[in-house]
């Protein structure tokens, strides 16, 4: 075991380094100038004005001496300075990150809690009633276009019913905690705010349920096929053939087994939610990753873009690690091939 996890850490590190290589040379050449997005049209028809803010940011020198500076301050963890907010890029990830793990967090254990029963008892209660409607609503979650479910949540749950309060982290009326962990629903409790922080859980619910919905189609769909493939195994029918009982041969027997493709899936999909929700924070206006990545990307502040988008690779490989770690653990196999 400790070969397999130090072959892995290696090859997480190898990745780490080509994602700062693919990052820079991404950031570095799409079209568009930071000049005339940060300085506006008059500044940037002066020569001086251009030439001192190329220097400021290093955009005078050669492309590979830009990527050595990058690389070594990523060795010092400096991931640059933002040019809008004139800030360190950590500083600014700092704050907005924890928004995005709460976020994201919620709408996977809401994923995980209604699509790992529902996969089941779709695979139990094969081509039934519950079959049907489990591949149907997975089906519409994975299709449905998140911009779209948040506009239709908006409107008829915030707009039409009045039941769901709107846009935000927490309502106008509501005092933000002192900032001790970054996390609303930490932070609330520590300061014995319970309004502001029941007024946090319910402004979680609809951008947490569109964030859910993708990935609780995706859960479902995958455990119900492990979950079919499984039930189909001999092992499965001697279980059944020596007299035990239908709950035990799910839990004891079926489900262990089923979950080693959920899991490789739950991490990715963990993932995915913690780096792609671009268009549910921006809709409903949280004050996350996603939404300051947007606002970045629109001013072509490179300094940031770059900055979060090494996060979100980080992100990915840690959660690579862990799903191969976990892998292992539940199939000692794969630790010999």
């Amino acid at each position: 075991m400790p070969r397999y996890i130090a072959s892995r850490l290696l090859i997480a590190v190898a990745m780490v380094l080509l994602a700062t290589l693919i990052i820079f040379l991404i950031a570095n050449t799409v079209p568009g100038d930071p000049v005339l997005t940060q300085l506006g049209d008059v500044a940037a028809n002066n020569p001086a004005i251009v030439e001192a803010y190329r220097h400021k940011w290093g955009l005078d020198l050669p492309m590979w001496d830009r990527y050595w500076v990058f690389l070594r301050g990523l060795m010092h963890g400096d991931l640059g300075i933002s040019i809008s907010s004139q800030r360190p890029v950590i500083e600014d990830i700092a704050q907005y990150a924890p928004a995005t793990i709460e976020l994201s967090t919620v709408a996977f254990l809401l994923s995980l809690l209604f699509g790992l029963p529902l996969g089941v008892l779709a695979a139990v209660k094969r081509d039934s009633w519950i079959d049907h409607l489990a591949r149907a609503v997975s089906l519409v979650g994975v299709s449905a276009p998140t911009f779209w479910l948040a506009f239709i949540m908006l409107a008829v749950f915030y707009g039409w019913l009045g039941w769901a309060p709107g846009p935000g982290q927490i309502g106008a009326d509501q005092f933000p905690p002192p900032d001790v962990t970054g996390f609303m629903l930490i932070d609330a409790p520590l300061a014995g705010q319970w309004d502001t922080f029941w007024d946090a859980v319910t402004h979680l619910i609809l951008p947490s349920i569109v964030l859910a919905s993708a990935t609780m189609g995706l859960i479902t769909r995958t455990t119900r096929a492990a979950m079919l493939e499984v039930l189909s195994q001999d092992y499965i029918r001697v279980a059944r053939a020596k007299g035990l009982l239908g709950r035990a041969i799910m839990l004891g027997h079926a489900l262990p087994n089923a979950l080693l493709p959920v899991v490789t899936l739950g991490g990715l999909a963990y993932a995915q939610l913690l780096t792609g929700t671009v268009l549910t924070e921006t809709i409903f206006s949280w004050p996350g990753l996603g939404r300051y990545t947007f606002q970045s990307a629109v001013i072509l502040d490179f300094p940031a873009i770059m900055g979060v988008t090494l996060v979100v690779a980080v992100v990915y490989v840690i959660v690579n690690l862990v799903v191969d770690v976990s892998y292992a653990l539940l199939d000692p196999r794969v630790m010999r091939r």
